[in-house]
């Protein structure tokens, strides 16, 4: 069975249950109507309108997979509850789930089995912390009875399990600001134990593989890098004396990140997250860990392996790559079926691999013959829900809604949607004469989609891999450019990326605030760009802001907002008139006369905006929207007004806002709204 290129407005229906009867009611124009409504305070003219338009992105979004006998578990990415689905190779259907209470907007990463297979251990990462446990265990003897929460580890996420032959289950992970523990659960006693901190100056963990008698805890920079966060880190531990020592291969230790380990037999495999050089991958010898082949490769990450007795097989961010044990060599494998886009699962069973897809598939290759068998986990039975969202952008008669792996479309005429893939997240997005553009976390760089065209989304420009969060986008009418603000995870400081729709060419401007401050926020007036600063780090400069040449990078002036603390960097911005609109995520606002580059006005707007938000240009007005609020700037004195209040949108990386023909577009809940302020 093969995958068509779109999820079809049927299949959304028949996969979205309870949403997809709400969805059904939306398609049609009359609905969208009768969901019209004033918005608080509307009995005073001049009211807002607000329309809803219904689930934002529906889909079943995965971010974890391991096979036990003859089942892929498969765990749920960004949806409220989270789950875990069992999908049976024979029938090809998804034949159990259990879902767990773990917190706000949940993520399974992790999955081990026990060696009898009978206990299925799963972790949890959340958006914050509510106390709750995160390490759960589902008997899969008994599938239809839910998994049960054994413990809870002291850091807020669990990104990696592994489960030694004596039944021992071992943990790492991650919370802000604090370094990684590895972590230890014993079945026996029920006891989870902190077992140390080998890399202090970690900031996460994402790899744990467990033998007989050590522990392997990979480390690195992948998220809050720079400021003297180690990069890429491997540490033994030995069960019996209970001590660390660093086994590193001296080759992978300025990579940014260790990404994945796994033990085959007598070899511990190991793969690295690239950043400046591409990602490694080496195989090492568990009785002499100096002894090691190490082979890089040509991608940006090496992840979730596979064996057999002649190959290693690995996942990049190209797909399936495949490494012989005899001449030491990777090669990509060949098959017939899909792009895999981001693969999450990658297990040998019967010959063939099952390996699965961030799009949703499962996907059967038979490594031999380069066939393969594509199934739909949503068709197949797996139980999609509307999912907390990236970017929003509107245009060419469709809005569109960023998500995981996956961009929805919705047509503003008639109310059809359809979910377009593509790999990773679009944080932000413009429509520039019809044609969508995105900024593509992770390390995706810029994407377009033609709607007239009848293609999936393409990449139209890359960057270097370490440029690998975009955060905000602007279209440059002056110069007809993209501008892209960006954040760079893995050792601080950022850049701004530029795209010409015209040429197809693209330039990067890295670091133009200073070494430490990313670009959360760009806006362009007049020529020129001005870029908002924020810092990652816990200290340090934020909050400066710089005007540039965006066809040269080059700097013409900047200023400096005076905030200090891990909040008080740069949240949006927005230029109207000879004023330069600035939020900062410690609820204030700043307006700056752009031809005195003076400071105008500041004011706490901290009673509708706090932490991260968004800012656009509509009907000559700039409009904000905060976690909670959508708000407005009176043009005249600054002062800020409520216009729909409690919006709480489902947002994943900090609410968006986009405006076209007059009317703003943004989520209140999972919902996508329409609001027309008749001001």
């Amino acid at each position: 069975m093969t995958d068509s290129p779109f999820l079809s407005r049927r299949r959304l229906l028949r996969a979205g249950g309870a949403f997809g009867a709400v969805l059904a009611a939306g398609s049609l124009p009359a609905a969208r109507a009768a969901a019209a409504t004033p918005a608080a305070g509307a009995g005073a003219p001049g009211a807002p309108t607000v329309t809803d338009l219904g689930p934002g992105l529906v889909q079943f979004s995965l971010m974890s997979g391991v096979l036990v006998g003859d089942t892929v578990y498969i765990g749920s990415r960004n949806l409220n509850p989270s789950r875990v689905i069992g999908f049976h190779l024979p029938t090809r259907k998804v034949v159990s789930r259990t879902d767990l209470d773990a917190g706000p907007e949940p993520s399974v990463q992790a999955l081990a089995a026990d060696p009898t297979g009978r206990y299925l251990y799963i972790g949890v990462i959340l958006k914050a912390d509510q106390g709750k446990p995160n390490l759960y265990r589902w008997d899969l003897s008994t599938p239809d009875r839910p998994a049960v929460p054994v413990g809870r580890t002291g850091d807020r996420d669990i990104r990696d399990l592994a489960v030694a032959p004596d039944g021992k289950v071992y943990a790492v992970g991650g919370m802000p600001n604090v370094a990684p523990v590895l972590w230890e659960y014993d079945p026996a006693t029920g006891e989870v134990s902190d077992l140390g901190t080998p890399d202090p100056n970690a900031t996460l963990a994402r790899a744990v593989a467990a033998t007989d008698t050590t522990v392997f805890f990979g480390a690195g920079s992948i998220l809050a890098g720079g400021g003297g966060a180690s990069k890429a880190s491997l540490y033994a531990y030995d069960r019996a004396a209970r001590t660390f020592s660093s086994v590193v291969p001296k080759e992978m230790e300025q990579d940014p990140s260790l990404r994945e380990l796994a033990v085959f037999g007598d070899r511990l495999l190991v793969g690295t997250s690239g950043g400046t050089d591409p990602a490694k991958f080496a195989v090492m010898n568990l009785a002499d860990l100096s002894d090691y082949t190490l082979v890089p490769t040509r991608g940006k990450t090496v992840k979730t392996f596979a064996a057999d007795a002649e190959r290693f097989y690995f996942a990049s961010e190209t797909g399936v790559q495949v490494y012989s044990k005899a001449d030491r060599t990777i090669t990509p494998l060949a098959f017939d079926g899909p792009d895999l886009g981001e693969i999450w699962g990658l297990d040998r069973t019967g010959g063939k691999l099952a390996v699965v897809s961030g799009y949703g598939l499962l996907v059967e290759i038979d490594p031999a013959a380069g066939t393969s068998v594509t199934t739909d986990l949503g068709e197949a039975g797996a139980p999609a829900d509307a999912q907390a969202a990236m970017g929003v952008a509107a245009g060419g008669g469709y809005l569109y809604l960023g998500g995981n792996g996956t961009i929805a479309r919705h047509g503003l005429r008639n109310g059809e949607v359809l979910n377009l893939r593509a790999p990773g997240e679009a944080k932000d997005a413009e429509v520039i004469d019809g044609v969508l553009h995105t900024g593509q976390y992770d390390a995706q760089g810029i994407w377009c989609y033609d709607p007239r065209d009848g293609e999936q989304p393409r990449q139209v420009a890359s960057f270097a891999s370490e440029l690998n969060r975009p955060l905000d986008t602007c279209w440059d009418r002056d110069h007809r450019l993209l501008l892209v603000a960006v954040q760079n995870d893995t050792a601080g400081g950022g850049a701004l990326w530029t795209y010409d729709p015209r040429t197809r060419k693209s330039a990067c401007f890295v670091n133009p605030i200073d070494g430490v401050q990313h670009v959360r926020a760009v806006a362009a007036h007049g020529g020129t760009a001005y870029l908002g600063g924020d810092n990652a780090a816990k200290t340090g400069p934020r909050g400066t802001v710089v005007a540039v040449d965006p066809r040269t990078g080059k700097e013409q002036w900047r200023t400096e907002t005076q905030q200090t603390g891990s909040s008080g960097g740069v949240a949006a911005m927005a230029a109207q008139g000879r004023h330069l609109y600035v939020l900062t995520r410690n609820g204030r606002s700043f307006v700056i006369d752009l031809r005195t580059r003076e400071q105008l006005f500041t004011a706490d707007v901290s009673a509708v905006c706090q932490g991260f938000a968004a800012l656009v240009v509509n009907r000559g007005a700039v409009y904000g929207v905060s976690t909670t609020t959508l708000f407005r700037f009176d043009p005249k004195t600054f002062a800020v007004g409520t216009v729909v209040a409690g919006v709480n949108g489902a947002w994943y990386s900090g609410p968006h806002l986009n405006a076209h023909g007059g009317k703003l577009y943004t989520l209140r809940d999972h919902n996508l709204i329409e609001v027309d302020d008749h001001r």
